[in-house]
């Protein structure tokens, strides 16, 4: 049997891979620049020189990481001591020894776009690590929190439309529940759009009310396994014993606007008692711009709870609640900031492996959870989900993602041609969608 093709690469000039490493990872890296530049009397205030001492190495550090790529320079070893350190170096000897001795070291526009796309966070991270007493500073922050900021009017809607409904939620028919689970699975979908990496760091909030968008956005979903879901949590929901427990896990993407979403889809799991427990996933470090670390999660709940509207400050209070009771837990692990795809995680981190395989069902939410699911590879459109998996099947899961990069499997003959012939840029512009289920039926 033949194995897996190659993976995406910026050797294909032209793609979207090589046009992100050419434009969209330098605007990053120079945006994240400027925010240092811009917090320089914030550090003075905070830490007198040694804070613009810091800043200015920092700043040293993003400048060379820049000059490297945009000269298509080497990829080199990480030198800060830091937990994951090792394991980076060792995927870089790793990638080294799949390379003929022509082809030199790993570069940045020939090596897998999934692994340099991820060095780079990881290299952002380092220098701002490598400068104390600014190491805490998260170069993305303000512009993860004016996302949420911007999006006030579409949160006021989503909280209102959850509370008025867990106030009536007890009447509701199988029916009904289920046009509401379906409602809530979309938002959450459509949540997805909001992605600072996608937009080079420039804003990315959602500013009209998602739920009346719903019945037009239907069409763009290309997958749509979520019968599939209802069929799982309902099973579980009319099998479960008061003491059992339905665990649903929710793999994040992006802060902001989408973090709410799946926070409300969250909370509609607890009160239709489709599920007892939710796990969240988030990152260990800033990443990909808009990725949802701790500070993030716990920032925006409280937010939600100080907020002057009665339903938003209702939820901020419930959810807070959920995470004091244990029913919502928040969990990171450093594998989801490792370049290794998910086909890796039973060797690379069997505790987490172990973890995931407690879970009913797990939502992996975004287009870099689906690059790594996938190998982030050449695939055919019509190679089954099941298959571009390679192996990783801890429990049933399902892809909830707005097509950002050019992969894509799972689709019916002649649909990816279909649409590349009418919309030539489908896989990348987030005007569709995929529910994309992996598991016993």
């Amino acid at each position: 049997m033949a194995g897996p093709p190659k993976s995406l690469s910026g050797q294909d000039v032209g793609s979207f891979a090589y046009l992100t490493i050419k434009d969209r990872i330098p605007q990053i890296l120079t945006k994240a620049i400027d925010t240092l530049h811009r917090h320089k009397n914030e550090f003075f205030e905070k830490h007198g020189e040694k804070g613009l001492e810091a800043e200015k190495k920092a700043i040293s550090l993003l400048s060379k990481l820049r000059n490297e790529l945009q000269t298509d320079k080497p990829i080199i070893p990480l030198v800060e001591k830091f937990v994951d350190t090792d394991i980076w170096n060792q995927y870089l000897d790793y990638q080294q020894s799949l390379l003929n001795e022509r082809d030199g070291k790993p570069r940045w526009f020939h090596s897998p776009w999934l692994f340099v796309e991820c060095y780079m966070y990881r290299r952002i991270h380092e220098a701002v690590i490598q400068s104390p007493p600014i190491d805490d500073f998260d170069v993305f922050k303000e512009s993860k929190d004016q996302s949420f900021f911007q999006s006030q009017e579409s949160i006021v809607a989503l909280c209102t439309h959850l509370q008025e409904l867990l106030s009536t939620i007890e009447d509701l028919d199988e029916n009904q529940l289920k046009n509401e689970f379906l409602k809530f699975l979309q938002i959450s979908l459509w949540g997805n759009k909001c992605d600072l990496s996608l937009s080079g760091g420039e804003t990315s909030a959602q500013k009209n009310n998602i739920i009346n968008s719903l019945e037009d956005l239907k069409p763009f979903v290309l997958v749509n396994d979520v019968e599939h879901l209802w069929s799982l949590l309902s099973n579980c929901k009319k099998i479960r014993e008061n003491t059992s427990v339905v665990r649903v896990d929710i793999v994040l993407d992006n802060s902001g606007f989408e973090l709410v979403t799946d926070l409300v889809l969250a909370d509609f799991f607890l009160s239709s008692k489709l599920a007892t427990e939710i796990h969240f996933y988030g990152k260990t470090i800033p990443w990909f711009v808009s990725d949802t670390t701790i500070h993030d999660f716990k920032w925006l709940i409280a937010q939600m709870k100080r907020s002057n509207h009665k339903w938003m400050s209702k939820c901020g209070a419930e959810w807070e609640n959920y995470i004091r009771t244990g029913r919502w837990v928040y969990q990171d692990h450093m594998f989801w900031t490792l370049p290794h795809e998910y086909s890796t995680m039973a060797q690379v981190a069997p505790d987490l492996y172990a973890e995931l395989q407690q879970a009913n069902l797990i939502l992996f939410k975004g287009d870099l959870n689906y690059r790594k699911l996938t190998g982030d590879r050449k695939w055919e459109f019509t190679i089954p989900f099941h298959q571009a998996l390679n192996g990783f099947h801890p429990a049933p899961l399902c892809s909830v993602r707005t097509l950002k990069a050019e992969v894509q499997v799972g689709l019916q003959p002649g649909q990816g041609e279909k649409l590349t012939a009418s919309e030539p840029g489908w896989l990348t512009s987030g005007k569709y969608g995929i529910f994309q289920f992996d598991g016993p039926l």
